[in-house]
């Protein structure tokens, strides 16, 4: 059975979510895939009006600081980034396959449905001193993991944004120079 997941929303705070490819699987691992997800993100923010702060797009999950949509909840933005997200990567992902031979492993076929885990993580984000944390958070991820010796080095994240250094992949919903107090203001 599962446990009962508390997502506290209706409160104005940003919210800091991860979330997973299905088994920790690099099914972002490559810049066409990344650049696919970024452009949905795009068009799921348009469509459901709320504010992206933040973001990283890593081969095996993806960070976001985000507000809280005009309409609906986060879960419900999650679920539409999601499902858009998959739909438009498995199939390319089967055009590609069904021209190579493909034998019947048990399984297979089953995990090859699945993009996404199912769950993600939400931490509501009501101060500037979290917002600077949260940010800081995702963009060392890169390095951490080392995919890159700098944050520069990976376009698909905000970091050039907060950096000065210009827009990233995705328009932030904060200005160059702002400090995490007067983002948060914004947001609410």
């Amino acid at each position: 059975m599962r446990n009962a997941l508390k997502r506290h929303y209706g409160q104005g705070d940003l919210h800091f979510i991860t979330f997973s490819c299905y088994r920790r699987r690099p099914l972002l691992g490559t810049a066409r895939a990344r650049d696919q997800f970024v452009k949905i993100l795009e068009e799921v923010r348009r469509r459901h009006e709320f504010r992206l702060v933040g973001y990283v797009v890593m081969p095996e999950h993806v960070h976001l600081l985000l507000s809280e949509p005009a309409k609906k909840n986060p879960s419900k933005i999650l679920q539409v980034l999601k499902q858009k997200v998959a739909r438009a990567l498995l199939q390319k992902r089967r055009r590609a396959s069904s021209v190579q031979l493909s034998l019947p492993f048990e399984g297979s076929q089953r995990e090859e449905a699945h993009f996404w885990q199912r769950r993600f993580y939400d931490f509501n984000v009501w101060s500037a001193k979290k917002v600077k944390e949260k940010l800081e958070y995702m963009h060392a991820n890169l390095v951490q993991r080392k995919l890159v010796q700098h944050p520069r080095d990976w376009p698909w994240s905000s970091w050039a944004h907060y950096a000065g250094k210009g827009e990233s992949r995705i328009r932030m919903d904060s200005e160059q120079g702002k400090n995490a107090e007067e983002v948060i203001s914004r947001t609410r």
